[in-house]
């Protein structure tokens, strides 16, 4: 085996499409790290959570965006992408690392559970795949991702060296604009959107609807990730795909449940 050879493969893949300013930056660091594979949807694909594809069929095809890089744009949702790289390119042999965006747009709080930028990363996580997220607090197309790249480089290299603890991934969100003060461990805010739907009339006068909505965090404390990136920082939230409330199985086994 070469000295090449040890370097460790990347997979890189995203929910906001294969030529998306984010991925790009993703890839230039992964490229310092290791060996990249990028698998990615051919459109966006935001807010898709962690949808799959069951009732048709998925293409995925190579495509030539960046020099050295082995690409493949697909037709699916984001964990359709990670999906078939580990079957169809790794096939079963499980990449190093899984790093997923960067996304236009914070994944921080209750977004985890609606993004498809996270659920890729979750369903690496699920492969037994170290895996991060990483998103940036805009939504613009004119987004400025380069002051991200010192900070994804630092967790990627973290999780090369120390792996992730068990059925574990990382949501690592970063706040707009130069200046981040430091990367911060952080839990999950206590926080929700308050939806509403717009509602419109097209040439038809026939009804159609925007969800809009407005952020409310409920959490005052200071370790969470909306604290972390009100003050400049990036936070960084271990994130579990175990869904059990184990505090209440306690509760619900007080509960007569028998008939």
């Amino acid at each position: 085996m070469t000295k090449h050879d040890k370097r460790p493969n990347i997979l890189v893949v995203n929910d906001d499409g294969i030529t998306a300013p984010g991925i790009k930056h993703l890839i230039e660091v992964a490229q310092e790290l290791g060996r990249v594979v990028v698998v990615a949807p051919d459109g966006p694909q935001s807010g898709m959570g962690h949808a799959i594809t069951i009732g048709k069929p998925l293409r995925f095809d190579p495509v030539d965006l960046y020099e050295g890089v082995e690409m493949y744009k697909c037709s699916g949702t984001p964990v359709d992408c990670v999906k078939l790289a580990v079957n169809k390119i790794f096939k079963g042999k499980k990449p190093d690392l899984c790093v997923s965006g960067i996304n236009h747009g914070l994944n921080s709080s209750i977004n985890v559970i609606y993004s498809g930028t996270m659920s890729a990363a979750v369903e690496g996580a699920i492969e037994s795949i170290p895996s991060v997220g990483f998103s940036l607090d805009d939504f613009t197309q004119q987004a400025d991702f380069s002051h991200c790249k010192t900070f994804v480089r630092k967790v990627c290299e973290q999780v090369l060296e120390h792996g992730l603890p068990e059925r574990t991934l990382l949501n690592v969100n970063f706040p707009k604009g130069p200046g981040i003060k430091g990367l911060k461990i952080c839990r999950q805010a206590n926080a929700k959107w308050a939806e509403e739907f717009d509602e419109r009339k097209d040439p038809y006068e026939r009804p159609y609807y925007w969800l809009t909505g407005v952020f409310q965090n409920f959490d005052k404390g200071e370790d969470t990730d909306v604290w972390a990136l009100d003050h400049g920082y990036a936070s960084v939230v271990p994130v579990q795909f175990d869904l059990t409330a184990h505090h209440a199985i306690p509760i619900l086994n007080s509960w007569n449940l028998s008939l």
